[in-house]
């Protein structure tokens, strides 16, 4: 693939209207924290029959299991019924709201993918059929919001290792304690799925690592006001505290320890990265493209030592990069659209080395439009100055650049 389709470029102008028409109005009560995201991203749904879709294609998959555990010898025109979902065309619907919201507010694409993308993909992962329809289709279709609870105040990096929240079987229920920070969505979360390590008084780096779904407002839960930031400010940032929350076997994900033996538990929450990181590409992209749309006019418009500072080379450099940036995150876009009508998905070390490239050039470039926007560049009336300050965090969530790094090495040297 080495450009858009015609059906690719008309999703993108309904979209790139849709956010100018009802998105743009709201940039700054969303920049200041005066308005929540989520309905706003409704309305998108709606708007593009996202949710309709969305819930149609999570009860026809529900379905086909459901026939499957009654038929075990079920045809392989089902199976290839199933493969079909992951064509290009869907994933170009799902990739494009999110660059075109990144020109504008890439916070409301954080809130939504932490939501509709790792929350329910971490429940339809590990969860039963029952789990699923209890919640992960409202999470599919926007009508509840969810939450990936799994950074804690002494655990960044390592996620895994420096994990102290705790879950101890106590009869026929479980007692969740423990604190986590930096959630997106945190605070206004309906549904949580909430990652901490099962408590069987063996040392901390030998537990299991289990996963929980959480309701907002279960007695000993408490969710914190949204979290003062340096950017992404219309995704809201929070803390969650568990004291003694009395859980049943019915919220842990898959509703049985066997199923989180070994490091089964390590492993679903790190299923959850893939797809977070090849979603930042898609994120990087949306920045690059509103840094070159405001750029590009500024060069020519701005007048210093008597003529237009795109005349100068200097700044045709800044341009030029920027334009390269754009044509290299653009087609690490295309592979993720290609492999996905192939049915193929990216590795965990490919999606690291996506993420890395993506994020760092993406913050270069918004850091360079404020450069080249000089005094102007550096005032909050000048988009680029909100740019680069949500850009930042593509280098930090997910992963942080030296976390990818040693992915993308570890797999080399395997």
């Amino acid at each position: 693939m080495f450009e858009w389709s015609e059906e690719h470029q008309m999703i993108r102008s309904a979209v790139r209207e849709f956010v100018e028409k009802e998105v743009r109005p709201h940039r700054e009560e969303l920049e200041h924290g005066d308005m929540a995201p989520y309905e706003l991203l409704r309305k998108l749904y709606k708007t593009f029959g996202l949710d309709v879709m969305a819930g149609a294609s999570f009860d026809k998959r529900i379905a086909r299991e459901e026939a499957a555990a009654l038929a075990p010898m079920a045809s392989a025109s089902d199976d290839a019924d199933g493969a079909s979902e992951g064509s290009s065309g869907n994933a170009g619907m799902t990739m494009l709201p999110i660059i075109e919201l990144c020109r504008c507010s890439p916070g409301m694409v954080t809130a939504m993918g932490v939501s509709v993308g790792l929350t329910a993909a971490a429940i339809n992962g590990k969860g039963t059929i029952a789990q699923r329809k209890r919640w992960a289709r409202d999470i599919a279709t926007m009508e509840k919001i969810g939450a990936w609870a799994i950074t804690e105040p002494n655990s960044g990096s390592d996620a895994f290792g420096s994990m102290q929240a705790t879950a101890r079987l106590d009869g026929d229920e479980f007692v969740l304690n423990g604190s986590k920070t930096f959630i997106t969505n945190g605070p206004y979360a309906d549904t949580i799925v909430f990652i901490c390590k099962l408590d069987e008084g063996n040392p901390l780096n030998e537990r299991r690592v289990v996963q929980f779904v959480l309701d907002a407002g279960m007695p000993g839960l408490e969710q914190s006001k949204p979290l003062r930031k340096m950017g992404m400010h219309s995704s809201p940032t929070g803390m969650l505290f568990l004291d003694d929350v009395r859980v049943g076997y019915d919220r842990l994900l898959g509703e049985t320890l066997e199923s989180f033996g070994g490091k089964a538990g390590r492993e679903a929450s790190k299923a959850t990265f893939t797809m977070e990181r090849t979603g930042v590409a898609a994120m990087a992209l949306g920045i690059i493209e509103r840094c070159l749309e405001l750029c590009v006019p500024y060069a020519k418009e701005r007048v210093q030592f008597g003529q237009p500072i795109g005349n100068y080379q200097l700044i045709q450099l800044k341009l030029a990069n920027m334009e390269v940036a754009r044509l290299n995150v653009q087609n690490l876009v295309f592979r993720v659209l290609e492999m996905s009508a192939a049915g193929k998905g990216m590795s965990l070390s490919e999606a690291s080395a996506m993420k890395l490239y993506s994020a760092q050039i993406a913050t270069q470039v918004a850091m360079e439009a404020v450069q080249l926007f000089g005094g102007n560049g550096y005032m909050a009336e000048y988009e680029v100055e909100q740019l680069a300050r949500d850009a930042k965090v593509l280098q930090i969530y997910a992963g942080t650049d030296e976390i990818q790094i040693t992915h993308i090495a570890k797999a080399l040297l395997a």
